[in-house]
């Protein structure tokens, strides 16, 4: 085991996601047929050899405790350190509403990041779609002088994100928030490698300004007063899923063998809470086209350019395009579904036509039947 601790944010609510987070975190939103989005940081700090984490909460977690269990499926159940969940610890402060920054979630559990007894975090973000080589990321920590190192991607993300500047030397000279587009710089993924006393230190002292950002008041902070901050650049597939449009898009990026196989490389395997299941069935009239499609399904009607979760029923003449279709849903016969995201346990009678948009996909909250 490794001198790092991993920290994963699960607490954002993220009201751009709309009825998929009714009920849950975005960290816990089901992803690719089989996974929630939790899997891929846990799953990167596991292939690194860390295996010590705290996963910060708030709200509408239980769905996220029932994925995660004792962390077995990341080699994570352990007498001693292995997968910690932590609600803001009873302090009534943090029961008001929604955290304002992450600052203020990394505050609302301070006493058990004091206690961690490696030297440095890893923080990262829960609703990252990002197979990150974490293992590369902390040599290049190592082989530096620097605190903190900022990993970034490569690509410009769909949505809001941060873009590091570096200067001559190789370090962070500035940090332009809340960048839309393209433009100078590296975009950030929101993960870190810190030394633990670096992010005290920048806890407490927002802590006494009444500062809650991570990125606009702590990083600038540090920054402001000399710090070194090293860059770390991830080459592959990276997706922070914010909107319903995000959520949808990576989805359908995961059709393209290329994408997913950057996402899902052999030497770094995505590890998730297993189900056994029976193999799909496909009728004597099923097609289906570019898809993916899980276990325990009953196939009788079409699907093209879908993703397709467990258990899930298509009848006979039912057609179903472009569309996402969670957990348990049942779609009736006849029925046509375009530019659907149907979550779990969602039902379709005979005959029901939806058609949504690729840029606004149409949304079915968990167990309506229509």
């Amino acid at each position: 085991m490794r001198n790092y601790h991993g920290i994963i944010f699960a607490y954002q609510t993220t009201p751009e996601l709309r009825e998929l987070v009714s009920a849950r975190s975005a960290a816990s939103l089901p992803f690719c047929g089989r996974y929630r989005l939790i899997d891929f940081p846990l799953s990167s700090l596991r292939n690194a050899g860390i295996l010590d984490c705290g996963v910060i909460m708030q709200r509408n977690y239980q769905s996220l405790l029932d994925h995660l269990g004792s962390g077995k499926s990341w080699d994570m159940s352990r007498a001693t350190g292995g997968l910690r969940m932590l609600p803001p610890f009873g302090l009534p402060e943090y029961h008001t509403g929604n955290y304002i920054g992450t600052i203020e979630a990394l505050n609302a559990v301070s006493t058990y990041i004091r206690d961690i007894p490696q030297k440095h975090v890893v923080l990262m973000l829960g609703s990252m779609v990002a197979n990150i080589d974490l293992d590369a990321a902390i040599r290049k920590h190592e082989a530096g002088d620097a605190d903190i190192t900022a990993i970034c991607g490569v690509n410009t993300p769909m949505g809001q994100h941060h873009r590091f500047i570096v200067g001559p030397d190789g370090y962070v000279r500035r940090i332009d928030l809340y960048r839309r587009n393209d433009g100078e710089g590296l975009p950030g993924l929101e993960a870190y490698i810190i030394h633990k006393d670096t992010l005290l230190q920048l806890m407490d002292r927002c802590e006494a300004m009444n500062l809650y950002a991570f990125h606009k008041d702590a990083l600038n902070l540090f920054l402001s007063a000399g710090g070194k901050m090293d860059v770390y650049v991830h080459q592959g597939y990276a997706n922070a899923i914010r909107t319903v449009e995000e959520f949808y898009r990576a989805n359908k990026d995961m059709l393209d063998p290329a994408l997913r196989r950057e996402v899902f490389p052999a030497e770094r395997p995505v590890r998730t809470k297993i189900h056994e299941y029976v193999s799909t069935y496909y009728g004597e009239s099923a097609v289906a086209r570019h898809s993916l499609i899980a276990d325990n399904c009953r196939i009788e009607g079409e699907v093209e350019d879908c993703v397709v979760f467990s258990g899930v029923r298509i009848a006979k003449g039912a057609k179903v395009k472009d569309s996402i279709i969670m957990r348990g849903s049942d779609v009736g016969e006849n029925s046509q579904l375009s530019y659907v995201i149907a979550d779990k346990e969602t039902g379709f009678s005979n005959g029901t036509v939806l058609t949504g948009s690729e840029k606004l996909p149409l949304v079915v909250p968990k167990g309506t039947k229509i």
